[in-house]
């Protein structure tokens, strides 16, 4: 298969392009309004292999929690992507490649995620054994009790460090973890693998915060 995969939801931004399982990637990492850079690094991987959009057999995309802007903007390039040429898309939790990439890293089955939401709140999840588990968004003292077989990855743990290890008692911390679309890939064809489907449905996104997403969408 060819995949394009498409991650733009934090403070991190990227492109991978895997031609028959070879990848090519570009990204950006804290750089102001790095989602605005998407389509251009879209341009750069598909001029480096040669590869026309209707040659993509899927997208693979993050649809959130994450930076606001940068959920509109991952779903809105992926929207129009899959428009233009008629493929089909299957989006992830933003929490879900987290915890995907940090089990393999790191080679953990039981990871805590807690990604800075701003306001005081973190978007958090369990990652446990392949499985994404109490996706929402809280204050980092309401977090689950958890345990020092746990790992804390994501930039909420850099954020609330001292209320999240209070809070969950886990201990040890990896709070530079970030996404990137290379794992997505990954995580796209385990889930093909598990017997999920590709849509040509209009792609959706994740805020969680809802009342922040409705009012600025007005």
């Amino acid at each position: 298969m060819n995949i394009l995969a498409i991650d733009t939801c934090t403070e991190a931004a990227s492109i991978t392009l895997s031609i028959s399982g070879q990848k090519t990637s570009r990204a950006i990492l804290y750089r102001e309004k790095s989602s605005s850079h998407i389509l251009k690094l879209c341009d750069e991987v598909f001029s480096e292999t040669n590869i026309e959009l209707n040659e993509i057999d899927a997208i693979a995309y993050t649809k959130g929690p994450g930076a606001f802007t940068g959920v509109r903007m991952c779903v809105g390039v992926v929207q129009g992507l899959s428009l233009a040429s008629d493929i089909p898309t299957m989006g992830f939790s933003t929490l879900e490649l987290l915890g995907y990439k940090a089990t393999s890293r790191l080679n953990s089955a039981k990871i805590a995620i807690a990604v800075d939401a701003r306001m005081g709140e973190v978007y958090w999840a369990i990652y446990e054994h392949g499985l994404l588990l109490n996706e929402r968004i809280c204050g980092p003292d309401n977090v689950d009790k958890l345990n020092e077989d746990y790992i804390g990855v994501g930039s909420g743990w850099k954020s609330y460090k001292e209320s999240l290890t209070l809070q969950s008692d886990v201990n040890r911390i990896e709070s530079s973890f970030y996404p990137e679309s290379g794992d997505l890939i990954n995580l796209f064809l385990s889930a093909i693998k598990n017997g999920q489907m590709v849509t040509l449905k209009l792609p959706q996104p994740t805020y969680l915060r809802n009342n922040v997403a409705q009012k600025s969408l007005k």
